[in-house]
C-alpha cells in the first residue's frame, strides 16, 4: 500500500467520523451517504489490516491505530488545503473556507498526476510513470485546474512546466503523501512490522565517519528498516527536504538558516584544516604563511559552500591573491586522489579525512584555522513530526555527533605526534 493510493474522500470521512463520533453526523459534513462512509472506512481498514474504530453505544471511538492514522491524515488534508489556497489565483471557489470545496473534490490520482508532470516535464512520460493513458492524464490535469480556479501548467520548448500555483500545489501534495506514508509506517511499527523507509540527505562531512557509525548501530536495532542516503548539492537536497521527498538532512549547517520553513539543530562545532599528501613540499614545515599556501595548486568545493567561503576569507584577510587553476570538486575520492598523487592542497574537515590521516597517506599542515569553526547538525522542516522510528535514527545521529569533539582531539593529537 502506498500513500497515493488512499481514497482522499474516504480519508476525509475517516477524520470526520473520528471528530464527530458517529457516521451519521460525519455524513452531513463530508456530503457522503452513510453507506458510502461505512464502505470507505471498511476499505481503509482492509488496506491497512487494522481496526480503526471501536463501535460502542456511546459512539465510534478511534482505536490506538486509528489515532495514529488520524494525526497523519489530518495533517495531510491540511497540507492539501494550504496548497488549494496558494494555487487558487484569487478564485473564490478554491478559497472557500479552508480550501474546503477543493479539499472535498480533489483526488489522490489527480495529485499523483500533478507530481508526475512536475518531475517529467512531459505528459507522455508522466502518463507512463503513473500507469494511465495520456488522454486520462490530460483530463485529470484539466479537472485539477478547474478545481483550483487557475492555471497550473504551461507549455515550454521541452514540454510542460508548472506555474507558481502548480508548483505550490505539487509541493503541498508531496508533503501530504509524506504524512500519509508516515502514518502507514507508524501503524506497521505498531503492529510489530516496522518496515519503514527513511530517506535523508547528507553533506560530505557526515558521510565519512558520522553516518557509518550511526547507521550501523541503527540497523542493528531496526534491521528491517530501509534507509536511503542522498548525496546531492545542498540546494537540491534543501528543495527535496522542503517538498517532503527527504525526511531530514545531516551535515554542515548554514548560518543563518537558508529559509524560514526549515529549522537547524546544532550538534557540535567543527573546524577546518589544510590537508596535503604525505610527499607534499610543505609537509614537515613548522610554520606556514598564506603566501606559502598560495604558491601551490588547490582542490576545493564549489563557490557558495561554507568551506569555500572560509577559504576565500583566509586569502582576502591576508591580502593575498588566491592561487590560480583551482579544481572544484566535492567528491571525497577525487579529492583524496588529487592530494595523494600530486602537490595540491585542500581545506577540509579532519572528520572527512579521518581514515586517510590515521593511515598517514594524508597530512594536516600546521596552519591555524581556529577561526573557521562551523556548526554541524540536523536540518528539518519546521512543522515536521518524525515517527518513533525516525526519532530513533535522529537520536543515534545525535549520540554519534556528541562524541565527535573528542574524536577530533584524538586526530589532532595523532597528527601532532606524527609531525615530530
Amino acid at each position: 500500500m502506498t500513500p497515493d493510493t488512499i481514497n482522499l474522500r474516504h480519508l476525509r470521512a475517516f477524520c470526520e467520523v473520528a471528530r464527530q463520533g458517529s457516521i451519521s453526523a460525519a455524513s452531513e459534513r463530508v456530503h457522503l451517504s452513510q453507506p458510502a462512509i461505512t464502505q470507505g472506512l471498511a476499505k481503509i481498514e482492509r488496506l491497512m489490516d487494522v481496526r480503526l474504530f471501536d463501535r460502542q453505544s456511546s459512539g465510534m471511538h478511534a482505536t490506538e491505530a486509528g489515532g495514529l492514522l488520524l494525526v497523519r491524515a489530518q495533517r495531510a488534508l491540511d497540507f492539501i488545503a494550504q496548497g488549494a489556497r496558494k494555487s487558487g489565483n484569487g478564485s473564490d471557489r478554491a478559497k472557500t473556507g479552508n480550501g474546503s470545496e477543493f479539499g472535498q473534490l480533489v483526488t489522490a490520482s489527480q495529485l499523483r498526476a500533478l507530481i508526475a508532470v512536475a518531475q517529467a516535464g512531459n505528459f507522455s512520460l508522466a502518463a507512463r510513470e503513473t500507469g494511465v493513458s495520456q488522454s486520462a492524464l490530460h483530463r485529470m490535469a484539466r479537472d485539477l485546474e478547474r478545481l483550483s480556479g487557475g492555471a497550473l501548467f504551461y507549455k515550454t520548448v521541452q514540454g510542460i512546466g508548472l506555474t507558481k500555483a502548480g508548483e505550490a500545489l505539487a509541493d503541498a501534495a508531496r508533503l501530504a503523501f509524506a504524512e500519509l506514508r508516515q502514518g502507514i509506517e507508524e501503524i506497521g511499527a505498531w503492529r510489530g512490522r516496522d518496515t519503514s523507509r527513511i530517506v535523508f540527505g547528507a553533506t560530505p562531512l557526515a558521510r565519512s565517519q558520522i553516518l557509518p557509525m550511526a547507521l550501523n548501530e541503527f540497523t542493528r536495532l531496526r534491521p528491517h528498516v530501509q534507509l536511503g542516503v542522498i548525496a546531492e548539492p545542498y540546494e537540491e537536497m534543501l528543495r527535496e527536504l522542503r517538498s517532503g521527498d527527504l525526511d531530514f538532512m545531516v551535515g554542515a549547517l548554514r548560518e543563518p538558516a537558508p529559509i524560514e520553513d526549515v529549522v537547524q539543530e546544532k550538534l557540535f562545532s567543527d573546524d577546518l584544516a589544510i590537508i596535503a599528501g604525505q610527499g607534499h613540499p610543505l609537509v614537515g614545515r613548522s610554520r606556514l604563511s598564506v603566501a606559502n599556501l598560495a604558491a601551490h595548486p588547490w582542490v576545493l568545493p564549489p563557490v557558495g559552500t561554507p568551506t569555500r567561503t572560509h577559504f576565500d576569507r583566509v586569502f582576502a584577510e591576508a591580502h593575498v591573491a588566491p592561487p590560480p587553476g583551482l579544481i572544484e570538486a566535492s567528491s571525497h575520492f577525487l579529492v583524496r586522489g588529487l592530494l595523494e598523487d600530486g602537490d595540491r592542497l585542500t581545506m577540509i574537515s579532519t572528520i572527512q579525512m579521518h581514515h586517510e590521516l590515521k593511515q598517514g597517506s594524508l597530512v594536516k599542515l600546521p596552519f591555524d584555522l581556529s577561526n573557521t569553526m562551523r556548526p554541524i547538525g540536523l536540518t528539518m522542516r519546521r512543522n515536521w513530526q518524525p515517527t518513533a522510528t525516525q526519532t530513533l535514527l535522529l537520536d543515534e545521529l545525535r549520540r554519534v555527533c556528541q562524541r565527535m569533539p573528542s574524536a577530533m582531539k584524538r586526530i589532532q593529537k595523532m597528527n601532532t605526534q606524527s609531525d615530530h
